[in-house]
């Protein structure tokens, strides 16, 4: 009989809540939000767009960052339209297949970009490490390929989050602290044994994220070695700054994705409103300063976009 009961009483949506505390004041706050939205997909679609357009640019490390440009738009198009949608016309209500879309796309598309992320360090690792090696190792072919894996990967091992969840009933309390759908946050909705969630979430983060840090660290203690054996200042310094780009924006990625990690499997006591900004950090600032950071850095960018401003 309860089994029963709790069929009938299972909500049919899920409730997006915004930012907690401050609904009086959600139209305002919808400003810097759809700014950066805007910004975000304009600025990815300009290194995209000099990146195709620019023989000079068909290198492996920029073939990898027009991967991550990619990736920065699929992710915010992923969560921005619901965020929005709340703000602007209290649109709070979400069904649970089109929750269970949502988390699947962002975490395939964030473990997409670690992936990536993780292939520019190979890049940069390779550029240094072994540069008379690079050209022959890093062909057009298995670059392709290094892309095609990285996405495969993100797609292969979230696919089992949103086909566990819809297996599971839902418990009356439906309200979700953020303004889109989280796996780590909607498993907890269920009225069901949870465990092979958590372990299995566990997993993939140590397993693929986790391990995705290590090599990339590892990466950059080779790197380093290699640079401290350069005589020339000169040509130390010239080696490091082609890495720059590249740790800012490993750093943008990853500390959010660990600090929302920590937030949600360590401190249980951690108010609404801060899982709500690392939230919204950890979805949306790498978009938008991924590609403010290769137009500072990167002088060839940089020319082009100041060409295509004056023109």
């Amino acid at each position: 009989m309860s089994a029963v009961n709790d069929t009938k009483f299972q909500p049919a949506v899920f409730l997006l809540t915004g930012i907690p505390g401050l609904e009086n004041i959600h139209v305002w706050i919808s400003i810097p939000f759809f700014l950066i939205y805007v910004t975000s997909i304009l600025g990815n679609s300009v290194i995209l767009f000099i990146i195709k357009t620019d023989p000079a640019l068909h290198e492996p490390m920029y073939i990898f960052r027009s991967m991550l440009a990619v990736t920065d738009v699929g992710l915010i198009i992923s969560t921005m339209p619901t965020t929005l949608g709340i703000f602007w016309f209290n649109s709070r209500e979400i069904s649970h297949d089109a929750c269970f879309a949502q988390l699947f796309f962002i975490h395939s598309l964030t473990l997409t970009e670690s992936s990536v992320l993780l292939c520019m360090a190979f890049d940069r690792f390779l550029a240094i490490c072994n540069p008379l090696r690079y050209d022959s190792i890093l062909t057009m072919p298995r670059i392709a390929k290094m892309g095609l894996v990285s996405l495969l990967r993100g797609v292969v091992l979230i696919l089992p989050f949103p086909i566990l969840l819809k297996q599971y009933q839902y418990c009356q309390a439906n309200m979700l602290s953020h303004s889109y759908c989280l796996y780590q946050e909607v498993m907890t909705m269920a009225c069901s044994d949870i465990r092979v969630n958590i372990i299995y979430g566990f997993f993939i983060t140590v397993s693929s994220v986790g391990l995705d840090v290590l090599l990339i660290l590892f990466s950059y203690v080779m790197i380093l070695k290699t640079v401290l054996s350069i005589a020339s200042h000169a040509e130390r310094l010239k080696a490091l700054n082609t890495c720059v780009s590249h740790v800012c924006i490993v750093l943008l990625f990853y500390m959010p994705v660990i600090g929302l990690s920590v937030i949600y499997r360590i401190v249980k006591t951690s108010s609404p409103l801060l899982q709500t900004v690392m939230g919204n950090i950890y979805l949306l600032i790498p978009p938008l300063m991924n590609p403010i950071v290769y137009s500072v850095k990167t002088k060839h960018i940089r020319a082009r976009i100041i060409r295509m401003i004056i023109k």
